[in-house]
């Protein structure tokens, strides 16, 4: 059985390849409603790490703001089938409601109260727990309301939404602690989360075909995750294509993380340099991502992918040699440009090189791997560091990056893949 939208005939649904994703209103509503969630996740996170740091030791704030991420790795796979099974309209709407209310129901408490760490550390495993359905159901989503020669530019919107969020999300909740303090901060983010719950109820689905849906009566849902993991493993392009996606970031995370937090300190640029440096990057990655949108298809999509995360890996090693400030904000454009260029080629060709059938099992995957395993190099990375320093370990991450590329070009199918025309 397939999700039904009942208020929607297919037929009245126009196709999508008559009508751009970027000017289809159907798209840009799930577009918009998809920004406005995440800028509410940025200003949620930062509510979470102020009033932890207020209410315990900066150990113990650490653990809270991080506890999230667990259920979300645990029980991400099992997000994916719910996803695949139920439809990802519904498990995104439902799973966004949720995500809303309980985000709500903490601020409601912290106006009235003071509980300390134990209901933070409750909100961030439950938020981390829902995401575990929201961000596979996410993920499945664009390739019920576009068809394959549109998700590559849809990716690009998605991303141009996410480097949206990144710009604003932060001084917003910054705003929102300034003006009345955690308790304010959680509500704010409860209600930019409320806006994205009508508009994801206003987009329009296309049923899969009986023959490429989910079916929910007669299988398990461990087999229906054993069959994921199956398409995967057997795919001529998702298998490799994965492991891509798990090389670039492991590389990428721990230097564009800690590691440029100790890089800054070293060589004396201060928060406000690692700001410049980070805005470089997220200028990089952002015409990336609006090159997608406009041009809707970049030829030779797997070898561009492959291309761009080696020059993008020796970006992040000269990232760590840059003789100052200047020199190492446009080294990071070019880590931006060429890490989002591989990353957005990446997500399209996981978007339409699935089967519609399988994307949220799929999208479960390829964030495990992202939200699940990338993380871990972050604590490496700064150990590391505190060794041998900031460049060996930049190169290492580097060399890390770019064996990614290398999995891309030595795998034929990976390397001649196409975005649909």
């Amino acid at each position: 059985m397939s999700e039904r939208t009942t208020s929607v005939p297919d037929a009245l649904i126009p196709p999508a390849a008559a009508v751009p994703a970027h000017r289809d209103p159907n798209v840009l509503r799930w577009v918009a409603a998809y920004t406005v969630s995440m800028v509410g996740d940025m200003v949620f996170y930062l509510a979470l790490s102020w009033a932890a740091v207020q209410n315990g030791t900066a150990a113990q704030a650490g653990i809270v703001t991080a506890v999230s991420a667990v259920p979300r790795a645990l029980l991400m796979l099992g997000g994916g089938v719910v996803a695949d099974r139920f439809g990802p309209r519904r498990a995104v709407i439902g799973s966004d409601a949720v995500r809303c209310g309980t985000v709500l129901a903490v601020a409601a408490v912290l106006f009235v109260t003071d509980p300390g760490l134990w209901l933070l550390a409750l909100l961030a495993v439950v938020f981390g727990t829902v995401d575990a359905v929201f961000l596979p159901a996410v993920g499945a989503l664009p390739a019920r309301i576009t068809t394959k020669d549109q998700l590559a530019r849809v990716q690009g919107m998605r991303g141009l939404g996410i480097r949206f969020a990144a710009v604003v999300g932060a001084p917003l909740g910054g705003l929102g602690v300034a003006v009345g303090g955690s308790a304010a901060a959680f509500a704010f983010a409860g209600l930019l989360i409320a806006v994205s719950v009508p508009l994801l109820v206003s987009v329009r689905v296309r049923e899969l075909p009986p023959d490429e849906a989910t079916p929910r009566d007669d299988t398990t849902a461990w087999r229906d995750l054993r069959a994921g993991l199956r398409h995967v493993r057997r795919h001529r392009v998702l298998g490799p294509l994965m492991i891509t996606i798990a090389l670039g970031d492991l590389g990428f995370v721990g230097p564009l993380n800690v590691g440029l937090t100790l890089l800054a300190d070293e060589r004396g640029w201060g928060a406000s340099g690692m700001g410049w440096v980070l805005g470089g990057f997220g200028t990089g990655a952002g015409v990336a991502a609006l090159l997608l949108t406009v041009r809707g298809r970049v030829p030779y999509a797997g070898l561009v992918a492959a291309g761009a995360i080696i020059p993008g890996a020796a970006a992040i090693a000269a990232l760590a040699y840059a003789p100052g400030l200047p020199v190492a904000v446009g080294t990071a454009v070019l880590v931006g440009l060429l890490t989002g260029l591989s990353g957005a080629m990446c997500g399209a060709l996981l978007q339409t090189q699935t089967d519609t059938a399988y994307l949220g099992r799929v999208t479960a995957v390829a964030g495990i791997v992202s939200l699940g395993i990338a993380p871990l190099s972050m604590p490496l990375s700064a150990a590391a560091i505190g060794v041998w320093g900031t460049g060996p370990v930049f190169v290492v991450s580097a060399l890390v990056c770019a064996l990614g590329g290398v999995v891309a070009l030595c795998a034929p199918g990976l390397r001649r893949a196409e975005l649909p025309k």
